[in-house]
């Protein structure tokens, strides 16, 4: 367990590759916090750059849909951040733990387009969206988005040509144009792809695209087309296996271009679904 002057740390709850968090307590005035720190011992500038913008993009937002920062801290060589912690877990977690019937993915798939919604009016583009990267409180179903690592200010970046080992993102989830593959400038539109991969697992418990040679993942994204989620299971109406076919559209002129058009959307289906 680590120490951290100002925090009581208590179990460790989540660990990748090269993060550590826990959750903890503020002992200034009690308040529970999550805890991240990198597990290097000599992180490089390059991970605490990372660190540093995960907070600095998010501090100021005040919104109730994105986890919220309160401090970045000095760990022994590297840096911690503290956020705030509402009792949840991923939704990689939660759909490990159960499979999700249709009335809980609309709440979930609601929330998250409003938060992308939140995001994109402040000109963020998360760009790693994913069942890990969404917290849900199983309790109160409130769902928030968190890891803000690779996030930008909304431009059209033109993603460099590298190996797809060094592409920043997640491959299973990544845009065609995030891959850097297609000479396509990327914006906040990436992350609606991402989502469309993300909601495809959540309905159908398997991703789209699935390959152990990341060449042939990336040929995926820019060439193949998914089975429709309806063929999978057929208890998803087909109107919902469009607006995530939609949301996975290879070009991004073919995609929702907004979050509160695919928000309307989603509360649409829901209500009909709901009167049936």
């Amino acid at each position: 367990m680590i120490t951290l002057a100002g925090y009581q740390v208590a179990d460790k709850i989540y660990e990748s590759s090269k993060t550590i968090v826990y959750r903890g307590q503020r002992e200034v005035d009690s308040i529970p916090v999550v805890i991240k720190v990198l597990k290097k011992d000599f992180p490089t500038l390059k991970e605490l750059a990372i660190f540093r913008n995960q907070y600095n993009l998010t501090k100021d937002l005040n919104l109730t849909t994105v986890v919220r920062p309160y401090s970045l801290e000095t760990y022994h060589n590297g840096l911690a951040v503290i956020m705030e912690d509402f009792e949840a877990h991923s939704l990689k977690i939660h759909l490990d733990l159960q499979p999700l019937n249709l009335e809980q993915f609309f709440a979930i798939a609601v929330q998250i387009a409003q938060a992308l919604a939140d995001l994109h009016h402040h000109c963020i583009v998360h760009r790693d969206i994913k069942p890990a990267n969404l917290l849900i409180n199983p309790q109160t179903g409130v769902v928030k988005i968190t890891d803000f690592s690779i996030a930008s200010i909304l431009s059209k970046e033109n993603p460099i040509l590298s190996s797809p080992e060094a592409i920043e993102g997640t491959l299973s989830y990544m845009s065609p144009e995030q891959t850097g593959r297609m000479n396509r400038g990327m914006d906040y539109r990436t992350d609606f792809y991402s989502l469309g991969v993300t909601f495809y697992q959540l309905l159908t418990q398997q991703l789209p695209f699935k390959s152990d040679d990341p060449l042939e993942l990336v040929h995926c994204h820019i060439a193949r087309q998914p089975v429709s989620p309806t063929v999978l299971n057929p208890t998803i109406p087909s109107v919902v296996s469009n607006i995530v076919l939609k949301l996975m559209a290879k070009m991004a002129e073919d995609r929702y271009q907004s979050a509160l058009g695919l928000k309307h959307d989603l509360e649409q289906c829901q209500q009909q679904w709901q009167t049936t």
